[in-house]
């Protein structure tokens, strides 16, 4: 793999219930709005679940996410490809938190930071 080591490490307060995030991050109806311009394969599941495994895209660069552990609160995916390296999502009642960890030539933190930019919105906007 080409690349530096990175690893990030971010957790925010968000105003939304444990269910709404959990729902944001394990959904790919939803995190496919938010997570934009990523982009994900085809025929996933209406939820995550262990053993599961995908790709996305960022551009012309692949990642392989293959999904470890998902519950109520956490989310842990081990990524290769254009990421070699790992995945957590942690959350309750109004945070989130994310750490990020790999080789890659992607600037990680920056993707990270975004990410977690955009689900906040994502999480504000008015539910129907």
């Amino acid at each position: 793999m080409l690349g530096t080591f990175q690893h990030s490490h971010l957790r925010i307060e968000v105003e939304a219930t444990q269910g709404q995030i959990q729902a944001s991050l394990v959904q790919p109806g939803k995190f496919s709005h938010w997570l934009w311009p990523q982009r994900f394969s085809h025929g996933l599941p209406s939820e995550l679940h262990s053993g599961l495994s995908f790709n996305s895209y960022i551009g012309p660069i692949e990642i392989h996410h293959e999904v470890k552990q998902v519950n109520d609160y956490s989310l842990s995916m081990v990524l290769s490809s254009g990421i070699d390296g790992f995945h957590e999502w942690y959350w309750g009642d109004q945070w989130v938190q994310s750490r990020l960890e790999g080789v890659s030539a992607l600037p990680l933190n920056l993707g990270q930071n975004l990410a977690m930019t955009r689900l906040r919105q994502f999480l504000q906007q008015p539910r129907s």
